[in-house]
């Protein structure tokens, strides 16, 4: 395929998150990939979903995947770690496409990173609880003494949705989020959510930790699987992005300008509630 022409202007590439997290992915894609036509799916109704069980997240992803299905996408990017590492396999089997998650492109980029092998994870209460990082970090991993140190950060996202990125409060709860971890001398710090992105100064400022963004290394595997080099051709003229959200709140339009560094347009409201039976 080449990089700019016909041929990849011609691809759909469907993301979705559980809310907005996910421009942080696609902000990523549309760097590396410009000429792509993107569908992004937020379902912002139902955020978040890292406190829900793992049969509702299951259907919730299905719902989304079901929706970029009869849209005719040729790949999905799961630009949710929650449902990365809870229902993969689902969304997978629901949109028959190629399907790109979170979690094996930044399990191998902490792996190159680390310098200690001390790995910190951050993440929802389900990313967390499903262990889906340790396992592959540890799974991928060919050195020994190999330690990965994981803690739930569940008050980051309603931080993130709110556009609350620099506030004392942030800087403070993020502070008590790492101090296990810190306390654990990781060098390296998985940002597993992909809203957590937008905190990086926060992080930044707080830990001078090796911090890997798995939307950035998401964009460049999608990349690499469809064949594409870096473009030589800088776009003439905005994205080619579709944005679909299952609720529009009054403070979307800011704060998904800050995940993305320009304006979320068009915007279309959305249900996916009949897409998927809840019998799943």
């Amino acid at each position: 395929m080449d990089d700019g022409g016909i041929v990849s202007e011609r691809l759909r590439i469907g993301v979705f998150d559980s809310g907005i997290g996910g421009l942080s992915v696609l902000r990523h894609l549309v760097a590396v990939l410009p000429h792509l036509h993107y569908l992004y799916v937020g379902d912002t109704a139902r955020v978040p979903y890292g406190n829900k069980s793992a049969d509702t997240i299951a259907l919730y992803a299905a719902q989304s995947a079901a929706f970029l299905r009869n849209r005719g996408v040729d790949m999905v990017v799961v630009a949710c770690n929650t449902v990365s590492a809870t229902s993969l396999p689902v969304v997978e089997a629901v949109a028959q496409v190629p399907v790109v998650g979170m979690i094996e492109p930044a399990v191998r980029a902490a792996l190159e990173a680390t310098r200690t092998n001390r790995i910190g994870v951050i993440g929802t209460r389900a990313t967390i609880e499903s262990q889906a990082y340790e396992l592959a970090l540890y799974a991928h991993s060919r050195r020994e003494g190999l330690a990965v140190f994981s803690h739930a950060c569940p008050l980051l996202v309603a931080l993130a949705e709110e556009g609350w990125l620099a506030h004392p409060a942030t800087y403070a709860i993020v502070e008590e989020y790492l101090r296990p971890l810190l306390e654990a001398a990781v060098d390296t710090l998985v940002l597993g959510c992909t809203h957590f992105p937008l905190l990086a100064e926060v992080f930044e400022q707080v830990a001078p930790l090796h911090l890997i963004d798995p939307g950035y290394w998401a964009a460049r595997q999608v990349q690499q699987i469809l064949g594409i080099p870096n473009s030589e051709h800088p776009l003439r003229h905005a994205p080619h992005i579709e944005y679909f959200v299952t609720d529009i709140s009054s403070n979307f339009a800011a704060v998904a300008r800050q995940f993305l560094g320009f304006e979320a347009y068009p915007l279309h409201r959305i249900t996916l509630d009949h897409l998927v039976p809840s019998t799943l």
